[in-house]
């Protein structure tokens, strides 16, 4: 009697949690239940005749076996998405589920706006947009897209610049008038600061402007405040809470004698927020032509920046 093949689904949901390490996320991903996840995989033990995958309290992971299988059929499935890709890309117009996740402030203010107008052009596509400003792995998560503000994306990305992007540092005229204006980056160090949480955070640099020879400083800062969302700084500086550096996407519209206020305008903030927005995705040889119309659309909406 031959020995039963195991199902091909099966297969494909084991390479799908290797890339996870999650039952949850690779449920969420394939759009079953995370119980079909579980019992799928334990058919597809049965069937292999020894363990594929290791489970403990706080990961999931695979045993030697399980990722001998994953390497030897990863690159087969990845070729069978992508071959799918391309056919029904042929058929009519744009359509398919796009994963897209971007930064809580930039999303909500200037990316959400767009989309209605992109929707109503291509009713076939699906979005599904995730606001958040933690670093997403894209493979490993299953998005198809992600906005980042940044220096320079990965060399392992397809990447597109959709518009530039600066640091503006700022306070309010109330703050100013009771602590008074800085005249040099050093005094900051005497000033309340209100900074972005993450590593690094604590350090701003500064570049002087027009100057001929460069002068850079680099000051520590601390404050009353830290917090990992720019919205959430830009609402506590327009408290009069203190000084903050802020993405020019969450300051512009705030920008006025009775809001916001530039601080050093003869500086330039360095390397903070980065200085490009991107879109980006893991590289592949061919990209959905659901994915590259919401590029495209959005390097549209985006061009002209964000005025300040």
């Amino acid at each position: 009697m031959a020995e039963p093949t195991p199902a091909f689904a099966d297969l494909h949901l084991l390479t799908v949690l290797a890339q996870t390490r999650s039952y949850t996320q690779a449920a969420r991903r394939l759009g079953i239940s995370k119980a079909s996840v579980s019992g799928r995989i334990a058919e597809l033990e049965r069937s292999a005749g020894l363990p594929l995958v290791r489970r403990t309290t706080r990961s999931v992971g695979l045993t030697p076996a399980g990722q001998q299988l994953v390497d030897d059929t990863h690159a087969a499935f990845e070729g069978i998405a992508q071959s799918f890709a391309s056919i029904r890309d042929l058929a009519g117009s744009p359509r398919g589920l796009v994963r897209l996740t971007a930064p809580v402030a930039l999303g909500r203010q200037w990316i959400v706006p767009t989309l209605p107008p992109f929707l109503r052009q291509f009713p076939e596509i699906r979005l599904e947009l995730d606001l958040t400003d933690r670093f997403v792995n894209l493979q490993q998560e299953g998005f198809d897209l992600a906005i980042r503000h940044t220096q320079s994306p990965p060399d392992t990305h397809v990447a597109w610049a959709l518009c530039p992007s600066r640091s503006l540092l700022v306070a309010s005229a109330d703050y100013l008038r009771r602590r008074g204006r800085p005249a040099h980056p050093h005094e900051l160090a005497q000033q309340d600061c209100l900074v972005y949480l993450r590593e690094g955070g604590s350090s701003w640099s500064f570049e002087r402007e027009g100057a001929r020879k460069p002068e850079r400083v680099v000051v520590g800062v601390r404050g009353p405040l830290r917090a990992n969302n720019s919205e959430a700084l830009r609402d506590a500086v327009l408290g009069g809470l203190g000084i903050a550096l802020l993405p020019d996407f969450s300051a512009a519209a705030h920008l006025g004698p009775r809001q916001l206020v530039r601080v050093l305008p003869g500086w330039r903030p360095l390397g903070f927020f980065g200085e490009s927005i991107y879109a980006i995705r893991p590289w592949s040889p061919q990209v959905p032509r659901a994915v590259q119309c919401l590029v495209d659309h959005l390097r549209q909406a985006l061009a002209p920046g964000f005025t300040v």
